[in-house]
Formats: C-alpha cells, sequence, structure tokens
C-alpha cells in the first residue's frame, strides 16, 4: 500500500506537533488500532487512534486510488485514547 499526503502540511506538522506523516504505515503494521468512520462532505475518511513511541496519536486518512492519503496527524484526545484502552488493555 502506497501512503501520500500533502507535504507541506506535513512540514508544518512535523514543526508544531513533532509527529511526522511518514510515521503512518506504522498504523497498519498489525498492532491494535482503534479505527472509526468519521464521513466528511462526500469523501469517507476515517480516524485511527494507537500508541506510537509510547503516546497515543490520531490520524485521519482516507483511501484514494491505490493509496492511503494521510490528512492530519495528532495527539489523541483523551475520550479516544479512553476507547483505546477499553478495547485493548
Amino acid at each position: 500500500m502506497r501512503y501520500e499526503w500533502d507535504e507541506e502540511k506535513r512540514q508544518q506538522t512535523l514543526q508544531e506537533r513533532g509527529l511526522d506523516f511518514a510515521d503512518a504505515e506504522r498504523f497498519f503494521d498489525g498492532r491494535n488500532v482503534l479505527t472509526e468512520l468519521s464521513s466528511r462532505g462526500e469523501e469517507q475518511r476515517w480516524r485511527s487512534t494507537t500508541m506510537l513511541d509510547g503516546d497515543f496519536v490520531t490520524i485521519i486518512w482516507t483511501e484514494r486510488d491505490d493509496a492511503r492519503r494521510v490528512i492530519t496527524m495528532r495527539r489523541a484526545h483523551a475520550k479516544e485514547e479512553r476507547q483505546y484502552r477499553q478495547l485493548y488493555d
């Protein structure tokens, strides 16, 4: 699977949040991930939360053609962390 993103947005997220869109493939490497549909407009989007390097991280992504496109990446909200822990702890 290919991963893609807006490079300017990736650089901004790296600088402001210390998170790298290039790590998105780790969400799909077999680890436990909480994924929920997060539709917006006509495009089907997904919100996925997992543990990366000791922190809970959430990405919003969609599938376009043969790629997963990362829309944003951030630290998980407390509610997302609780939902994850309820499923996997």
